[in-house]
């Protein structure tokens, strides 16, 4: 590859990066917006969340072709091409996400407008904060190339998924206590499912960037095994494990 042409594939690099970081902005804000229209009723931000998930699935297919070009003019190698694998899995997560947002903002319309004195049942927001944060740090440690803060959101997923196990429970003993509100909670377990799912996502999207980073895939380990690849530690200087004497499964297996 000539000077030139070296210096135009990492331009091209550094926009595709750039475009995947605007995109990461609009998903966080219409997971936001969905939340806001649910817990308000303000039924002006489900527009937005629509417009904006236009906006999403252009970037989507923009990116795509701008990955495809690159490898295919350029063969790029290493962590040049890594990073550019890397995007292509995260575009998809990425996407996902803000159609479980979309979800979100149509289940809040419907809540709102079949229920006019429609309350939330039980306190989601929290977990949409958590997951949001998810998204952003995802992005963030994607931008800085921070393997050790993209696990962190592989172990905040965990807390998600309490969460949602949580809400799930909440909504069907409320459910049980008034048979009446059964229609909207059934709306409302949906909206923590896609929650759910946008963790889910964050998780998957910071596993590339340690694979982005390290070439280590970390899909399907433990949280322990996650955590030493990023800090850079070969598995093998992990100490053997010791036998559970209590029957009881390790952190590793749990995770």
């Amino acid at each position: 590859m000539s000077e030139h042409t070296n210096k135009q594939f990492h331009t091209d690099l550094e926009t595709t990066r750039s475009l995947f970081l605007q995109m990461g902005g609009l998903v966080e804000a219409m997971v936001k917006d969905s939340m806001n229209a649910l817990a308000t009723g303000d039924l002006s931000l489900i527009d937005q969340v629509r417009e904006r998930e236009k906006n999403v699935n252009a970037l989507e297919v923009d990116i795509d072709e701008r990955i495809s070009l690159l490898i295919a003019r350029n063969q790029p190698t290493a962590i040049d091409l890594r990073v550019l694998l890397s995007i292509s899995k995260m575009l998809t997560d990425m996407e996902r996400c803000g159609d479980e947002a979309e979800k979100i903002a149509k289940m809040a319309r419907r809540l709102h407008e079949n229920h006019s004195n429609y309350e939330p049942v039980v306190e989601l927001r929290h977990m949409a904060t958590f997951v949001t944060s998810m998204i952003r740090d995802s992005l963030d440690a994607f931008a800085r190339m921070d393997p050790v803060h993209a696990a962190q959101v592989v172990r905040n997923d965990k807390e998600v998924d309490k969460e949602w196990k949580g809400s799930l429970r909440h909504v069907i003993t409320y459910m049980i206590e008034d048979p009446r509100t059964i229609s909207h909670s059934i709306d409302l377990i949906f909206i923590a499912r896609a929650l759910e799912r946008i963790g889910d996502h964050a998780k998957n999207m910071a596993e590339r960037v340690i694979y982005m980073v390290h070439g280590d895939d970390v899909r399907h380990l433990g949280l322990k095994q996650t955590e030493r690849l990023a800090r850079g530690e070969s598995l093998q200087q992990q100490e053997p494990k010791q036998d559970q004497p209590d029957g009881n499964p390790s952190e590793d297996q749990q995770a």
